[in-house]
């Protein structure tokens, strides 16, 4: 018996994962033995903020700058 096809991500595409409930626990459950209860609110706000300078770059890259000329 073969096992049903299961779609390879093409090259240039990101795949997606799709955790469930019980893995969302065990991840935060491993974080939490990691890092320790003391330093997860400093690591959500760096990470809050990491991502919010990632949103401002990305913003920015986006735009076209004074500095560059026109390709017209």
């Amino acid at each position: 018996m073969t096992s049903p096809a299961v779609a390879e991500p093409t090259k240039g595409t990101v795949a997606t994962v799709n955790l469930g409930p019980t893995e969302l626990i065990i991840v935060l459950l491993v974080v939490l033995v990691l890092f320790g209860g003391a330093k997860l609110p400093k690591l959500a706000r760096s990470m809050g903020q990491a991502q919010s300078e990632f949103k401002r770059g990305i913003k920015e890259g986006s735009t076209p700058s004074d500095d560059e000329p026109d390709k017209a």
